[in-house]
């Protein structure tokens, strides 16, 4: 087998930050003697995220067990999923900061193929995934991730399911979202649609309804860093593990962005 150096896009920083986490996990369980240090782990669990490393390669790389880096990964995932803020916290947080309005958007992170396929089809994206909902301050940072729905899931429906626009109305928050949020509830601002059926002829909007239009994406468009930025780690380019466990990749990273970097 041949073997090549590699590295990985992230600041020692984050690889201190990642080693305290695991090592007090493992103060807290006793854990004894282990096949990796707690640093050796910590960047295993990196390689994974931000590369895209298979469990294979990993093994090889490590000199572990395939076994061993599976459970490696699940246990430190799991620790930075459990850090990663609620949606309460995160709009709380926004509203101390003096910020009145969040922006919320959707994506479908591509999964392979599994038996109840139906469900998790997205006809808009042309391909299985989960569904995940998502908030960014006005500058475009990630500050929450939802939990994952079948990508079949519209993100109007996902937005209602996790009750985003009650809780960010109870905060005082606007949301300002995209187009497929129309009519999601009272307080989202979206686009203006021309809401003529197939038997009424085409009309364009007015320039007032445009410019307002053309402004909204501007300002909205900020919020596109924030996924941008989550899909940055190759991890989540196309997950083949469970559908189960994306949740827990996406908030163990939101972690690694705000927490450790």
């Amino acid at each position: 087998m041949l073997s090549y150096p590699s590295a990985i896009t992230l600041s020692s920083q984050t690889l201190a930050g990642l080693t305290r986490i695991i090592q007090q996990h493992r103060r807290a369980i006793r854990s004894r003697w282990r096949r990796l240090s707690c640093q050796r782990q910590a960047l295993l669990v990196l390689a994974h995220l931000r590369n895209g490393d298979t469990y294979a390669r990993l093994a090889a790389g490590f000199r572990i067990g395939v076994a061993t880096v599976c459970r490696y990964l699940r246990e430190t995932i799991d620790l930075l999923a459990q850090r990663a803020p609620s949606l309460t916290a995160a709009l709380w947080q926004l509203a101390w900061s003096h910020n009145n309005y969040a922006i919320l958007d959707g994506t479908v992170i591509r999964t392979d193929r599994i038996a109840t396929n139906k469900p998790y089809y997205s006809g808009k994206h042309r391909h299985h995934g989960i569904n995940l909902q998502a908030l960014t301050d006005p500058y475009g940072r990630l500050l929450w991730i939802s939990d994952g729905l079948p990508g079949a899931t519209n993100d109007t429906t996902a937005a209602r399911h996790h009750r985003i626009c009650d809780l960010a109305d109870q905060s005082g928050i606007r949301l300002l979202a995209d187009s497929g949020y129309d009519n999601v509830a009272y307080g989202v601002i979206t686009p203006y649609k021309n809401h003529r059926t197939a038997h009424q002829p085409k009309r364009p909007l007015g320039p007032a309804y445009t410019q307002a239009n053309t402004t909204l994406a501007a300002v909205r468009g900020r919020g596109e860093r924030g996924f941008a930025t989550l899909k940055n780690w190759r991890v989540l380019t196309r997950v083949r593990t469970s559908t189960h466990r994306v949740t827990a990749l996406a908030k163990a990273i939101l972690t690694l962005e705000h927490s450790l970097s």
